[in-house]
């Protein structure tokens, strides 16, 4: 028997052209599932053969549990102190072997593995023709429609196949078996049946492959492509940058007559495609974004990571978009949050924002109205660049003198600090209806408190298992609370 399995790993080897351990893995794999129909339960087995002599060996593999652990498969499980683990040689990976009768290698068995062998061999190909696809880095990708399944396409692009999925086509677009298409490889998912393409073309990267393909000047390094927004189908927007200052990079990608433009627009089924200038400057590359609207002027919050873009009163349809397109194109372009608003609400805006700073100033810092709107007009805005800013810019402003200056920096930064005691002592306070909540007591409220929970509002928005992380109570005292919280509600 051993020499008939030695000459049938030389046989399958070279009649498959793979390597014998492959074969022999292979064999191991068939004689272990035969083995395992003799057991009613889901049993581990392994079947060990001799490379030199063919000789195999069979074994039933246990895993041992601690009493912490849960036994998901009594056929291969069994926890630590069961008296069928007495006396075993258990491995580093608390596992022992119990060897087992080997079943008879005949036809059936040949049969068997060479199955599997043929399953190893096909996926050893599958995986070679995705590396040799790979090394080629051709992220666009062109094939023809072989079948539809439920809605999505299955494209032929060379010797394997690849899936556009229905989500990922442009909308109305209707494709058929046998159309030659083009696709961005968003992704490679395996499972059971190998490696599979996942194409897209309603991804930003499909436009951008697109463009690169008409203006030969991004290969070359003249031009490059800095962003891209997309409503699939509807219209787009490019941010493109010159490398070379001799070159135009809105005109080069739009091309003579437009043909360059022209030839994107129709591979994406009439998509509108907006070519705008990138900037390094976030508000200048913002009013190019927001083309074909003309921006008047834009005021940017850092710290909130927005702008506030004022138009006039005739550009503000075309500002905002049907259905807020245009700006929300141009946004996820930026990266920043985009508010629009017409002169007039700017200008309410900016007033409202000027009464509160002002008052702020007069509360905090205990200066009159006329200190207050000097600071405001000379650009401060919160009591934190008053009491953090460099010395030399205050000492810019001509109606302070030193002495004033550093007593405005004194008083901010005593202001900021009463701030921020009186916020720590808050949070770590308890409200009365938590305290006084059923089933609550005074060290929970004051623990959940300290957490940021300090309202039966606060707790009833927590899920039964946030309020068990931030308390360690048992989970049934927890929901009972959460619904307790939760009863106003429906009141």
């Amino acid at each position: 028997m051993s020499r008939e399995i030695l000459l049938l790993v030389d046989a399958l080897a070279h009649e498959k052209n793979v390597d014998k351990e492959v074969v022999f893995s292979a064999l191991e794999y068939a004689l272990a599932s035969a083995t395992k129909k003799r057991f009613a339960d889901d049993a581990d087995v392994r079947v060990s053969i001799d490379r030199e002599t063919g000789e195999y060996e069979s074994f039933r593999r246990w895993t041992l549990l601690t009493d912490d652990q849960a036994l998901e498969n009594p056929g291969a499980q069994m926890y630590a102190d069961d008296e069928r683990a007495e006396g075993k040689d258990v491995s580093a990976e608390n596992t022992f072997e119990d060897p087992l009768e080997s079943v008879e290698f005949g036809r059936i068995g040949a049969q068997a593995a060479k199955q599997v062998i043929l399953q190893k061999v096909r996926e050893a190909e599958r995986e070679q023709i995705l590396d040799d696809f790979l090394a080629r880095n051709e992220h666009m990708v062109t094939g023809a429609i072989k079948r539809m399944e439920k809605g999505n396409a299955v494209i032929e692009v060379g010797r394997i196949e690849a899936l556009l999925p229905r989500e990922q086509m442009i909308p109305k677009e209707n494709l058929r078996v046998g159309d030659r298409v083009r696709a961005y490889l968003s992704r490679i998912e395996r499972g059971g049946r190998g490696p599979q393409l996942i194409l897209s073309r309603i991804a930003p990267e499909f436009l951008t492959r697109l463009f690169e393909l008409e203006v030969p000047e991004i290969e070359d390094g003249l031009l490059e492509i800095r962003g891209a927004a997309r409503d699939p189908g509807l219209r787009s927007k490019i941010a493109v940058k010159a490398n070379d200052q001799r070159l135009d990079p809105v005109g080069t990608c739009v091309g003579m007559r437009g043909s360059r433009v022209q030839a994107v627009t129709g591979e994406l089924a009439g998509e509108r495609v907006d070519i705008v200038l990138w900037s390094m400057e976030p508000a200048q590359f913002v009013i190019n974004a927001m083309a074909p609207a003309e921006v008047s002027s834009i005021v940017v919050d850092e710290d909130a990571h927005s702008m506030d873009v004022v138009v006039d009163e005739e550009q503000l349809a075309q500002a905002i978009g049907r259905n807020g397109q245009n700006v929300r194109l141009a946004s996820e372009l930026t990266g920043w949050t985009l508010n629009i608003l017409t002169i007039d609400e700017a200008a309410k805006k900016n007033e409202e924002e000027y009464v509160k700073t002002r008052q702020l100033f007069i509360e905090k810092l205990d200066v009159d109205e006329e200190v207050a709107d000097i600071l405001v007009q000379e650009g401060f805005g919160t009591l934190e660049e008053i009491a953090y800013v460099p010395m030399a810019e205050m000492a810019e402003i001509e109606a302070f003198d030193e002495d004033t200056i550093n007593e405005l920096r004194k008083r901010a930064r005593a202001a900021l600090l009463t701030d921020a005691i009186a916020k720590e002592e808050k949070a770590e306070e308890p409200a009365a209806d938590l305290l006084g909540m059923e089933g609550m007591d005074e060290e929970t409220a004051h623990l959940l408190a300290s957490k940021g929970v300090s309202t039966m509002d606060d707790l009833a928005d927590l899920a039964v298992d946030d309020l068990v992380d931030l308390t360690k109570m048992d989970a049934e005292r927890a929901k009972t609370l959460i619904m307790t919280a939760r009863a106003p509600w429906f009141a």
